[in-house]
């Protein structure tokens, strides 16, 4: 028993290793990396399931944490794909918002000075 959880606990080690030198890299992570994370997390998990049913838990945690880290990846991509487009449209709305602003004031300047004389 102890020599097939050992290749196991490797990987545990391994993981918990690699969480701990993202997590101090000192910047939250991306939405991508989340995805990335998250999708390989949930693929492993999957995987070993799978796997345990046919008697290789660690070979479907491989292949399941590969697949997961494929699609996690390209679903946080897209999210953040969208993200950043949303600031983008958010800011010309911003910006056009401070115009209009703007040239309110300028007319309201213009009929007071219209006013006046």
């Amino acid at each position: 028993m102890l020599n097939r959880a050992w290749p196991l606990l490797k990987a545990l080690v391994v993981a918990v290793a690699i969480v701990a030198v993202v997590g101090c890299s000192g910047e939250p992570l991306s939405t991508r990396e989340k995805g990335t994370f998250i999708g390989t997390g949930l693929g492993a998990a999957t995987g070993a399931i799978i796997g345990a049913a046919v008697g290789n838990p660690l070979a479907g945690a491989a292949i399941g944490g590969g697949i997961g880290a494929v699609g996690g990846y390209v679903v946080g991509n897209q999210m953040q794909n969208n993200e950043k487009a949303t600031a983008q449209t958010q800011a010309q709305i911003d910006s056009q918002q401070k115009e209009l602003e703007r040239q309110r004031r300028e007319i309201q300047q213009m009929k007071s000075q219209s006013e006046s004389e």
